[in-house]
Parts: structure tokens; C-alpha cells; sequence
């Protein structure tokens, strides 16, 4: 299903792997001058989720730790999981340009402009859309989802 400006529903209803048309020599990221594997080329969706998992799993740990120390209730659980979640990966991407799941999984955040690395803002706006969920879910046909477009950044592997 295609939405506007070429992204679609990156999910197993999506069909086709894309569906703009590429030349015999087309893969995702050429567009943006990636390579088509190894170093530097764009991250597949299976590590972006399991490093997302590694991250969440932190941030249960981290708000855990907080409860058992009385710092926190259950019914504030979700929330505080949520925050330092958002915390973590804003603290650490625009530190070092990947946050702890994504260093276990051999990934790195770049901006796709001259930026030097990626702004606390471009990391705020990230991780508030991926915190919503939907708007990961639309991909364009490099794979890269609406956060990444909005804040001109892409997941490559290390």
C-alpha cells in the first residue's frame, strides 16, 4: 500500500518489496549514495527491531531498578519505561550516534546532510516518532522510515 510522497506500510501486507521501479542495477540506498552491503550500506529492518528490543528491554531493567528502590509505582511503570527509553536514546545517539541496542547490533545513525552528527533535535524528533510507532511502520523504497525521512537521517551497519 503506497502512501504520499512514495512511502508505503512496511509490513508483511506490503506485497512487493517495492514498488517503484529500479534499474537491474537498483538496491536500497543507492539513491542516497550507500553501498549495497558491508560497511556504511543501509540497515535491514530485522537488526533496526531487534536493536529497538535490546533498547526497550533497558529501559524495562532501568525503570525496574527504580521501582525496587521505591523511586517508583506500578501504575507509573509504563510511563517512566517510556521516558527513559526516550532518554537513553536521545542522550546517547546524539552523543555517539547509536544507542546501546544499536551498538550490540552493529548499527550507527547518520545525518545525510553536512551535519557533523546527529543534533539533540534531529535525536528528540526520532525518538518521538518511533515512539509512536505508525509513523515507522511507513518506509519509502530505500527502507528507511518517516522518522528518518523527516529528520534526514538513515540506520546503516557499522
Amino acid at each position: 500500500m503506497s502512501g504520499a510522497d512514495g512511502f508505503r506500510l512496511g509490513s508483511w501486507l506490503s506485497g512487493p518489496e517495492s514498488e517503484r521501479p529500479r534499474d537491474e542495477s537498483g538496491y536500497p540506498g543507492k539513491d542516497l549514495g550507500l553501498p549495497e552491503s558491508g560497511s556504511r550500506s543501509l540497515a535491514r529492518t530485522g537488526r533496526r527491531l531487534v536493536a529497538l528490543l535490546i533498547d526497550w528491554l533497558i529501559g524495562y531493567g532501568l525503570a525496574g531498578l527504580a521501582m525496587a528502590f521505591g523511586l517508583l509505582s506500578a501504575s507509573t511503570l509504563s510511563t517512566a519505561v517510556l521516558a527513559i527509553w526516550l532518554v537513553l536514546g536521545v542522550v546517547s545517539l546524539s552523543l555517539f550516534g547509536f544507542t546501546p541496542g544499536q551498538l550490540a547490533m552493529g548499527l550507527i545513525v547518520v545525518p545525510l546532510d553536512d551535519a557533523p552528527r546527529v543534533s539533540v533535535l534531529r535525536a528528540v524528533v526520532r525518538g518521538v516518532l518511533v515512539a509512536l510507532a505508525v509513523p515507522a511502520l511507513f518506509t519509502d523504497a530505500d527502507g528507511r522510515g518517516f522518522q528518518d525521512r523527516l529528520t534526514n537521517t538513515a540506520v546503516l551497519r557499522r
